[in-house]
């Protein structure tokens, strides 16, 4: 069977792997322009491109697919299926219409909770039990397409952006290998409809985002902090200096300071009343330094180690 990959960032590796180990023939993969990055502002690959390359796979970059010549070049491959995963372009109906089996999508969450371009952080900052990953055959609409395979899996108490998008990711790489597999052996289930009740949009992520609200309880401040890890990273104002907050976590205490005070800070951490209990910081960074458990910041703060 004829594929063509379509993703950027490195959340769609592990599928591009699968897809690559499943036997069947990957004629193009494609990706997002070269974007410039780092302090130099140098045009870097996207991980996507850097795979697709090291395993000797053409590699198509277009901006969007407005122009005819696009979406002739897309059809030039005569692909039968197309797998998009966190490509990060909206696909016309008239690029769906190409592949003979249209397109399928990895999407991080299950659906139709978070549709759109951040459920993994989502999922966390909302306090969700559980989520997963489903895989969808791509209609016109935002990640509205019926079901074919999904998969769940537990939100651990601790988790954060960064280690549930690994989760995911890996998880999604067996969904597609399993979804190959079937529609191979000709078992995989008739797409189904998705629910009209329990929608939720995954807005995209806005570093503006980052600046935690001392009037909201502690537990949703600690969940902020976690979904934000290991980007945007939450942010507050400690004492009148502005620090990045790494890893935090709620202590039910009760207490008669306003929101923002300082509690206790000590070897264990530092101790921040908020709207309900208390946030006790124990990874922060300040401008310019680099991250530190809260102890070595109070080295430098010996205004706030007399508390």
């Amino acid at each position: 069977m004829r594929i063509v990959f379509a993703g950027t960032p490195e959340f769609a590796l592990p599928c591009l792997d699968a897809v690559l180990a499943s036997g069947e023939e990957v004629v193009a993969v494609y990706t997002q322009p070269d974007r410039p990055a780092g302090r130099g502002r140098a045009l870097c690959a996207s991980p996507v491109k850097q795979r697709a390359l090291a395993a000797g796979v053409a590699v198509e970059q277009p901006e969007n697919f407005r122009s005819v010549a696009s979406r002739q070049r897309l059809a030039d491959y005569r692909p039968e299926l197309m797998i998009v995963v966190a490509y990060g372009l909206i696909l016309s109906p008239k690029v769906l219409a190409i592949p003979r089996l249209g397109c399928w999508n990895v999407h991080a969450s299950l659906l139709p909770r978070w549709r759109g371009a951040a459920p993994i952080q989502r999922a966390i900052a909302a306090g969700d039990a559980q989520t997963g990953v489903c895989l969808m055959q791509m209609e016109q609409g935002l990640d509205t397409g019926p079901v074919l395979l999904r998969r769940s899996l537990p939100i651990a108490g601790d988790e954060t952006g960064g280690s549930l998008h690994d989760k995911l990711a890996a998880l999604g790489a067996e969904l597609v290998a399993e979804g190959l597999r079937r529609l191979a052996a000709g078992t995989l289930p008739a797409p189904e409809a998705q629910s009209q009740e329990g929608v939720e949009y995954a807005h995209k992520l806005d570093k503006r985002e980052a600046l935690l609200d001392l009037e909201q309880p502690a537990r949703e401040l600690e969940r902020r902090v976690r979904a934000f890890t290991p980007w945007p990273v939450a942010e507050l104002v400690l004492a009148g200096e502005r620090l990045r907050v790494h890893a935090a976590q709620a202590l039910a205490a009760d207490s008669h300071h306003l929101p923002g005070e300082i509690v206790h800070a000590g070897r264990d951490g530092i101790d921040v009343a908020t709207g309900a209990g208390l946030l006790r910081l124990t990874r922060v960074q300040r401008d310019g330094g680099r991250p530190l458990a809260a102890h070595e910041y109070l080295n430098a703060r010996s205004d706030l180690r007399r508390r």
